[in-house]
């Protein structure tokens, strides 16, 4: 049997001890502490007598009543840090939403949470799971753990696209698609010929990178991507995507959306053999003098007086050519801004004859003769320029389609640069560190599945990820420990109306 003991010390202090007798030895088994007034001498025998309770299994002869806790004085205790267990069990309950903890792989789950919170490198997301929330992964075999998610891509596909059907009212009509390049912080290629220098969309032509094709639905939503070497035309990754995506789910009819540099007649004869819709962007500049005269003459009929070039805001035409019917509009505010963009590159080009500074690269600019540096003003140029302010052009195989439907539809392509954005800014998605094809491949699988998170975010508070993020790890909890007893308590910061009604839109 165990016993409490108060005994009074030297400094008229009573101490508390917790005590056993064995051949009517006294033992002390623990001394709880010392009190110096009546509330800390009941707080210090409630302590001892739990302690006697949990340690021992020692039922007490009469019961006490439940009443509030007591008090352990602060001296007793020890401040372990905060912990953010709030953010990790939103974005936890998010990823389920999600299913994507169907895989069974909570470093996966674990490293796309860090990629949200803090995108770091893998090594330093491990830190912080251990820092922030307390789970501790060894270091060791992390690579080689890594090195198998690239085998989950289709399973965590299915899970958004069946994700998109059930909470974005996804049905296949209509899915956009986009290329973007992203670089690594090395100047070397590797053994596979996956890392390899190309056009760079950041301005890093002397790095080598890596082609991310992505398909997202009308609201913007990703649900699949694929990887190419960094060396891959844009245009040349569009068909094996989609049609890849339409076989995967077994779509009859798809219609897709995107941007001028995935249009070629290669590319054409392609969608029609595969039975697919498309709207893509057409580069109206590249078009015959007759093509250009005649949709100026249709949609404009070459006025110049702004007042009734206003009049003429949304007009639009079509014509066939050999890429499929061409669907042209005017908008007007498109015509001042490309009106400014023009006269500002005339004045430069003026500028640069009168001070004779040699041949730089201007586009109203062209050398006098073939073999000769000499340049003049390229007045061709600035007439076909002229004939096409505010003129935006759309390759579309969809006759029966009208023309405000089709237009709108690739207006909305700028859903697909807005996730692009998020990947690069908030989730840090580049530079790349890695070296072997199959951790670059888990790095943009994490990368994925941390933007349908943030996406859907988005969607559903009308809120930026670094603003969601922010108000989400704010809600902290303290974490304290009872020197007494060893205990650890958590004290929990109150969740104000704003996070609870984010979190309310969440999951709705």
């Amino acid at each position: 049997m165990f016993y409490l003991r108060a005994i009074k010390t030297a400094s008229d202090a009573i101490a508390i001890q917790i005590v056993r007798y064995e051949n009517r030895k006294r033992i002390i088994v623990k001394h709880i502490g010392s009190a110096h007034n009546s509330e800390e001498i009941a707080s210090c025998k409630q302590t001892a007598l739990d302690w006697i309770e949990r340690e021992t299994h020692q039922q007490r002869l009469f019961p006490q009543e439940k009443t509030a806790p007591t008090l352990t004085p602060i001296e007793k205790c020890l401040y372990l840090g905060i912990r953010y267990s709030f953010i990790y069990n939103v974005l936890s309950q998010l990823l389920r939403m999600l299913k994507f903890n169907k895989i069974n792989n909570q470093l996966l789950m674990d490293l796309v949470i860090m990629r949200i919170i803090q995108p770091l490198s893998k090594l330093e997301s491990l830190e912080y799971l251990s820092e922030m929330f307390g789970i501790i992964y060894k270091r060791g075999n992390l690579y080689q753990t890594i090195a198998s998610f690239p085998a989950f891509k289709n399973t965590i596909e299915e899970k958004t696209v069946e994700f998109a059907k059930q909470h974005l009212s996804f049905d296949f009509t209509v899915i956009f698609y986009d290329v973007t390049t992203l670089y690594f912080e090395s100047f070397k290629e590797d053994e596979e010929k996956f890392k390899k220098p190309g056009f760079s969309k950041d301005n890093k032509f002397n790095q080598p990178q890596i082609v991310i094709g992505l398909i997202v639905t009308p609201e913007g939503f990703p649900i699949a991507y694929d990887v190419f070497a960094g060396n891959t035309f844009e245009g040349k990754t569009f068909i094996p995507t989609i049609c890849k995506f339409r076989d995967t789910h077994k779509v009859k009819t798809l219609t897709v959306v995107a941007d001028a540099a995935m249009i070629s007649l290669p590319n054409v004869e392609k969608l029609k053999e595969n039975n697919l819709s498309y709207i893509v962007g057409a580069r109206v500049a590249n078009l015959t003098h007759e093509e250009i005269i005649q949709i100026n003459t249709e949609l404009i009929d070459q006025k110049q007086d702004e007042q009734e070039l206003k009049k003429l805001d949304g007009a639009s035409m079509r014509i066939e050519t050999d890429k499929g019917m061409l669907v042209c509009d005017f908008s007007f505010k498109r015509y001042r801004k490309d009106k400014r963009e023009m006269e500002k590159q005339i004045e430069k080009a003026k500028r640069l004859l009168k001070e004779d500074k040699g041949t730089k690269r201007t586009k109203f600019l062209k050398n006098k003769e073939k073999r000769k540096p000499k340049q003049i003003l390229n007045t061709k140029l600035i007439k076909k320029t002229t004939l096409l302010l505010g003129i935006k052009g759309y390759y579309t195989n969809l006759t029966d389609t009208d023309d405000n439907t089709i237009i709108n539809h690739y207006h909305s392509l700028w859903h697909v640069e807005q996730v692009f954005r998020i990947a690069k800014s908030d989730l840090a998605a580049r530079p790349i560190y890695h070296f072997k094809k199959q951790t670059i491949e888990a790095h943009i699988l994490i990368c994925f599945m941390a933007l349908a998170v943030c996406k859907y975010m988005e969607l559903k508070t009308h809120k930026s990820t670094k603003k969601i993020i922010k108000l989400l790890r704010s809600i902290t909890e303290a974490r304290m420990k009872n020197l007494l007893t060893g205990k650890i308590f958590v004290m929990p910061k109150e969740v104000p109306e704003e996070i609870n009604q984010l979190r309310k839109a969440l999951f709705l």
